[in-house]
């Protein structure tokens, strides 16, 4: 049953694996680009996981009989991800107030927009599965 559920998060959970492998492998070459590695695997390491259990409240809504609850889970998902984020960008700006890298900042955006996406693209995959599923059953 586990394996099941969490199959469909796998693109997630490669996408996880080749960043941190490239920011470690790279750290030379990101350095001299001016980018702060070890902030780079950190906003990987929390968008991850922000993403996972973003992931888990929208799977929860998804499993609901009520389409509103599927809507509800995913904007709420979304809104707790983004307000995660947005505090732990907001908490190294304050650490760092003298020697902020933008260049991370935007790279860790970047990192947002990527997760975002295919997450939504895993759920829109389940809901359409779950459609079928109905549209299957009825007949």
């Amino acid at each position: 049953m586990l394996k099941t559920k969490f199959r469909p998060f796998t693109p997630v959970i490669i996408i996880f694996i080749i960043v941190n492998s490239l920011l470690v492998a790279g750290r030379t070459s990101f350095e001299s680009r001016g980018f702060d590695q070890g902030m780079l695997i950190y906003a990987n390491l929390l968008l991850f996981a922000a993403t996972f259990f973003s992931y888990l409240l929208s799977l929860r809504g998804l499993k609901s009989t009520n389409p509103h609850a599927f809507v509800r889970a995913i904007m709420g998902s979304m809104m707790l991800k983004m307000v995660l984020c947005l505090a732990a960008v907001l908490a190294y700006i304050l650490m760092n107030r003298d020697n902020i890298n933008k260049a991370s900042l935007f790279g860790a955006m970047g990192l947002y927009l990527v997760y975002t996406f295919v997450e939504v693209s895993v759920l829109m995959k389940q809901a359409k599965q779950k459609e079928n599923v109905k549209e299957g059953s009825a007949d």
